[in-house]
């Protein structure tokens, strides 16, 4: 893989943070029972993610009407972001960039390091810090692995010596974590699992499915998920399972190439085994899985395109030559599969492999441009937990008769 690490020189101060197990460190990112900086799937615990789904879904219902989304914009009009994003990106750069003119907050943005005082040989960690300077936040995406991280403990080590201090969000870091992906994700499956509940004015969907599946339950637990494609390169496979593991009862199922560039590697492995969940490894979306069809069995399909920019000169041959139409989600497969599971995708889809066609688009299980829309919602709500803005949101919902 052609992920990037740390330079040792640069970041050697912080080895020891960065060596302590994982569970140490999420303890660290919090700050008076909230989370203070986003960098690890593993913060997302099912209480966060109650607390964010509540405040994104305030803030869905007050962007519909002109009157509430005028009142949202002046939320957090005092607040300047900072995204850093120097590898590339559309939908996380944008849906950051809208959920900052949604709360109000000004946005400024680097996307090349070289028009930046890199190129004079500044460090990156200079860099942030002087980002810090001007700025109240600091979403940053990196294809160097550990940068963010690393950039979280520097922030907190300049709170300790009462030293101005911003929150850091995670958009991205090498191949290891995509934190805000996972969210995105979980608050798309937290909604499309609600089966329409919240709606009252509805007959419920969960009672119209229970007839078919009578031990199905309106939320994540005792479901299976089945993640598809580029498993070990595919750093919102690893958060999002990482979330999902939390959950009581959940199957981890995963399907790719039989490669080891692309399969479930046993570090995520362990980490999802020790968490409780089970885990399978399949080489088809047409195997059996425990006596029936695989993907009729999955409550939630997760594919991936193959990651191709990660390849190396030594495997790059040997991974063009996969077939990958055991990976492909044709409308036949679709056809099998339970009819409230969601498709979900985090983009891009590869349109010459299509390993997600466009004739599944019309499917009414086909989520992923939903899950793309629900990102600016998801990360608008990250904001306002950040900035311990809940109680502001809450107030401006009632000052425009919202309830």
């Amino acid at each position: 893989m052609t992920t990037l690490t740390i330079d040792p020189g640069e970041f050697a101060s912080f080895q020891p943070q960065l060596d302590r197990p994982l569970d140490a460190k999420v303890r660290e990112l919090q700050h008076q029972g909230r989370l203070h900086h986003m960098i690890f799937g593993a913060q997302l615990t099912p209480e966060v993610l109650e607390k964010i789904r509540a405040i994104a879904d305030i803030i869905r219902a007050m962007a519909r009407q002109r009157k509430s989304n005028d009142r949202l914009r002046q939320l957090l009009p005092h607040k300047r972001a900072m995204l850093y994003f120097t590898q590339p990106s559309t939908r996380t750069f944008l849906s950051f960039t809208a959920a900052c003119q949604i709360l109000g907050v000004t946005c400024n943005e680097v996307r090349d390091p070289k028009s930046s005082s890199e190129v004079k040989r500044e460090s990156r960690m200079d860099s942030i810090r002087m980002f810090s300077s001007y700025f109240d936040v600091i979403i940053m995406r990196s294809e160097i692995a550990k940068f963010a991280e690393c950039c979280s403990y520097m922030m907190n080590d300049l709170e300790r010596q009462e030293m101005r201090s911003v929150p850091v969000i995670n958009a991205g870091s090498g191949s290891d974590e995509h934190p805000t992906q996972a969210l995105l994700d979980m608050y798309t499956i937290l909604r499309t699992f609600d089966f329409d509940q919240s709606d009252k004015a509805k007959s419920s969907r969960l009672t119209v499915l229970r007839e078919k599946y009578p031990d199905l339950e309106p939320s994540p637990n005792n479901k299976t998920y089945l993640f598809c494609g580029d498993i070990h390169r595919g750093r919102t496979v690893r958060s999002l399972a990482t979330v999902l593991a939390q959950y009581s009862g959940v199957k981890l199922l995963f399907a790719s190439p039989d490669h080891e560039t692309l399969r479930l590697d046993s570090d995520l492995r362990e980490r999802l085994t020790d968490a409780g969940a089970e885990v399978r490894e399949f080489n088809s979306l047409d195997e059996d899985y425990d006596g029936q069809s695989l993907i009729s069995q999955v409550d939630c399909l997760y594919t991936t395109r193959i990651q191709r920019e990660h390849n190396t000169s030594d495997d790059s041959d040997e991974l063009e030559s996969l077939d990958l139409s055991p990976f492909q989600l044709t409308p036949e497969r679709v056809a099998s599969m339970k009819e409230f599971a969601p498709i979900m995708h985090p983009f891009p889809r590869d349109s010459i492999v299509n390993e997600l066609p466009v004739e599944v688009d019309a499917d009414p299980r086909a989520m992923y441009f939903r899950q793309a829309r629900n990102g600016m919602w998801a990360r608008a709500a990250l904001l306002v937990h950040l900035f311990d803005a809940v109680d502001s949101l809450y107030m401006a919902r009632d000052e425009v008769g919202m309830r």
